[in-house]
């Protein structure tokens, strides 16, 4: 590939939607509802049946912050759609039952600040999946159940690396810390030749803060701890907004009662936010699949794109410094076996004096490895092991 490498870049813009984004939550359920579906399948059929989860909606709800604590006024409203297998040889399943507690356990871990049973209402509307597409799983040799492809790229630059971390810091170690700040966070990055700066947004949990100066305490404190940790992964010059909506004069601050902008008319969408591999990165090759909720056997539009990074990892580990940068696609074909796709592509800059013919041939047996195997990625789906957004 002759092209300049995104490190070398003059901008470059990344960005990342927290765990309690409305666009999060709503693929953090389509998920959990898929990996809890996969799991009755096989706990009563030994095998995955047919379904796809990846239409969930998050409909934002009505509230009133104050210092000191607020009140949601109209519940948040989220819609469970999709297909799914829910008769075997006439024996009706118990899908939905086991759709709404998977949504409702996730809610719970995920929005600890969130009164789940009063303050959202799911509605499940998930019906009878194709049959073409059922009897896909029929075959003995997995059939692609749609005509897509994934794309990936390695490695992460260093501005990506910093984004991802980031959001990751401020929902792990720093809300430990920090019981202030709400699970709804935005980590939007610009690096403009030597120098970041990292645009956040974090909902504050109005519960947790009495006062104005209280409020302003805390993002201050937030704010340094978030750019001492965001620093220590680059030697470029870095800043670090947090909340810049906030106008103190007018009385705005970014409070919530349940540190989550879905309170109160934010809406969510599987597919509009994190890419597979957890970043929105619009310099370089992205897929519009929407990978949280499809099923983990056949629908390439969540293998594939999980498995181009994880070639696009495999081939950078391979070069070890001569592979600049590479960018992986994977085409399928429906009705074709997932382990043969029509195509799979590797675009790579190679290190100044390394010729391509030095890695060609590995590259190709990455590839073949890695499909060869493509049906492990179902396990480490359904158990949590790999993350789609």
């Amino acid at each position: 590939m002759t092209q300049i490498p995104i490190e070398k870049q003059g901008v470059e813009f990344v960005e990342r939607k927290g765990i309690g984004h409305p666009d999060s939550i709503a693929d953090g359920l389509a998920e959990s509802v898929s990996r809890a579906l996969c799991k009755m399948y096989t706990e009563r059929y030994g095998r995955i049946l047919h379904h796809n989860t990846d239409e969930v909606e998050v409909v934002g709800g009505q509230s009133a912050p104050k210092f000191g604590g607020g009140s949601i006024l109209e519940p948040i409203y989220i819609l469970l759609v999709g297909r799914a297998t829910t008769e075997v040889d006439r024996v009706r399943l118990p899908y939905r039952a086991c759709a709404l507690k998977a949504a409702y356990s996730y809610l719970e871990k995920t929005c600890k600040n969130l009164d789940v049973e009063w303050d959202v209402t799911l509605d499940c509307r998930i019906g009878q999946g194709s049959v073409d597409l059922r009897g896909l799983y029929e075959t003995q040799r997995l059939l692609a159940n749609d005509t897509s492809f994934g794309v990936g790229f390695g490695p992460l630059s260093e501005t990506e690396v910093i984004t991802l971390e980031t959001e990751k810091y401020i929902n792990g170690k720093l809300c430990k810390s920090l019981p202030e700040l709400g699970e709804d966070v935005k980590v939007m990055a610009c690096r403009m030749g030597d120098e970041i700066d990292l645009t956040i947004a974090v909902a504050m949990v109005d519960s947790k803060i009495p006062d104005k100066n209280h409020y302003c305490s805390v993002v201050e404190e937030a704010t340094d701890k978030i750019h001492d940790f965001a620093q220590k992964y680059t030697k470029r010059k870095l800043k670090v907004f947090l909340n810049t909506a906030d106008d103190y004069k007018k009385g705005i601050y970014y409070l919530t009662v349940s540190g989550l902008s879905m309170e109160n008319g934010d809406d969510g969408s599987v597919g509009r936010g994190n890419r597979a591999n957890g970043l929105i990165t619009p310099m370089r090759p992205m897929s519009m699949e929407a990978s949280a909720g499809k099923n983990p056997v056949t629908h390439v539009g969540k293998l594939y794109n999980i498995l181009a990074n994880q070639v696009a990892d495999e081939i950078v580990k391979l070069g070890k410094g001569d592979i600049v940068e590479v960018h992986t696609r994977i085409l399928s074909q429906i009705g074709q076996p997932i382990d043969a796709p029509q195509a799979a592509s590797a675009r790579v800059i190679y290190a100044p004096n390394v010729r391509a013919s030095k890695y060609e041939k590995d590259i190709r047996c990455i590839y073949d490895d890695k499909l060869a195997r493509v049906t492990e990625l179902t396990e480490q789906i359904v158990n949590g092991k790999v993350t789609v957004f």
